[in-house]
């Protein structure tokens, strides 16, 4: 049995092939069932965010779990595998959960440091348990992975500036347009990534800013908390005529803003520029929008480009957070290891006393005659030696534990004894 991660980033993979590859917030239950009902995964938790997508696996035969994994990238891209799995990176155990722990961290991320990507991995693991995909492994890994990003942020400055994706996406618009006071800003989608950007706006000081959702209520609240208006998606059009800057994070699996759109709006512009930031994967805006006459269109990889530029900073703090994960990946191991032993332990001494017990059955005649003081010290002493012959094994599978000397002895017991 082995703890596995299969993945394609902003690093492994295009947008185009991370745009394929995202599982939309509708679809997630559906997969987490189609993963564990595979033959060699048992347990399983995927991670879908604008610039990845990972599945975390207990794969009960690694080799048979690896490829189910890689069909389960191929048919969601729907491209053959020859075609995706180039772009995927495969860990297993040790390197696998030192790589969750950075992702929690924000090290693996396309702003270093972010810290909407904790959100991210805690409600990834949430759903896996809501659907019953997450089991005793993943819980163990995922509860750590979490307690490292925590850690991250509050003993290092890693995460110092407001490091975000969306922090990011504003601070590039701003710099694209010259400052955003004074300026009009939409933004489409409310969630998590659209609470963020429009905080962000907020305080870079825009004249107004409209948010608009499929769920109104929640445009509703978010607009309210920053003075903004709420829109209608029917209003989107019209606000594309009067809008300085667009910025759009929804999860929809479709284009929500077609080329006709701006076509119809860019004749009442006037010739005014639109700048519009596009971070939802997949993609909410057709990307031939951005070849019409005064519109930018920047998507995650102009992010990327731009994020890259700011990493000084935090990136003196990437030491001290790989200390902090380090130190947790010990302390895993020595969790994980007594949490693996102890049934084997618990068996093995199971086995000395049921062997004992036998024992005193099979001369059960021969010790009739002995009074009960007697029969206590026949019971002591037994048990004694039992408990001695097993205690050198014991110990020493304890100490070696998570080496490969440790699952050596762990196998040899398992053998020898048949547990």
């Amino acid at each position: 049995m082995s703890i596995v991660c299969l993945g394609v980033n902003h690093r492994s993979a295009s947008l185009d092939l991370l745009e394929r590859l995202a599982v939309v917030p509708p679809d997630r239950a559906k997969a987490l069932a189609r993963l564990v009902a595979a033959d060699h995964l048992s347990e399983a938790v995927l991670l879908s965010t604008c610039n990845r997508l990972e599945i975390y696996a207990v794969a009960e035969r690694f080799h048979g779990g690896f490829g189910e994994i890689q069909d389960f990238f191929a048919e969601t891209a729907d491209m053959p595998r020859h075609g995706v799995v180039d772009h995927v990176y495969a860990l297993h155990d040790e390197a696998a959960v030192r790589h969750l722990f950075r992702v929690a961290a924000g090290l693996d991320s396309v702003v270093l440091g972010e810290h909407e990507i904790l959100g991210q991995v805690k409600q990834a693991w949430e759903d896996a348990r809501v659907e019953q995909a997450a089991g005793p492994s993943l819980n163990l890994v995922f509860r750590h992975a979490v307690e490292v990003g925590k850690r991250a942020r509050t003993e290092t400055g890693i995460a110092r500036s407001a490091a975000s994706v969306s922090s990011a996406a504003v601070a590039m618009a701003s710099d694209r347009l010259g400052g955003l006071t004074g300026r009009r800003a939409l933004v489409l989608g409310a969630g998590e990534m659209g609470e963020g950007i429009v905080a962000a706006l907020h305080a870079a000081g825009p004249d107004r800013i409209h948010v608009a959702n499929r769920t109104e209520h929640r445009a509703v609240g978010l607009a309210a908390r920053v003075g903004g208006q709420v829109a209608d998606l029917s209003d989107v059009p019209r606000l594309l005529s009067e809008v300085d800057l667009l910025v759009t994070c929804t999860g929809a699996s479709s284009v929500l803003v077609e080329h006709a759109d701006l076509e119809a709006a860019s004749r009442s512009r006037a010739g005014r520029p639109l700048l519009i930031v596009d971070i939802a994967v997949p993609r909410d805006v057709d990307h031939a929008v951005g070849l019409l006459d005064d519109v930018t269109l920047l998507d995650m990889d102009d992010l990327t480009t731009f994020a890259e530029a700011g990493r000084q900073e935090r990136a003196q703090e990437v030491s001290a957070v790989e200390a902090i994960i380090e130190g947790e990946m010990a302390r895993f191991a020595d969790v994980r290891s007594a949490r693996e032993l102890a049934p084997l332990i618990t068996a093995l001494h199971g086995h000395g006393e049921a062997v004992r017990l036998a024992e005193l059955d099979r001369h059960r005649a021969g010790l009739a005659g002995l009074d009960p003081a007697q029969r206590k010290l026949v019971d002591a002493v037994t048990r004694g030696l039992v408990n001695k012959l097993l205690h050198s094994p014991t110990v020493q599978v304890k100490e070696t534990a998570g080496t490969l000397n440790g699952d050596r002895l762990a196998d040899s017991l398992r053998e020898l004894f048949e547990l």
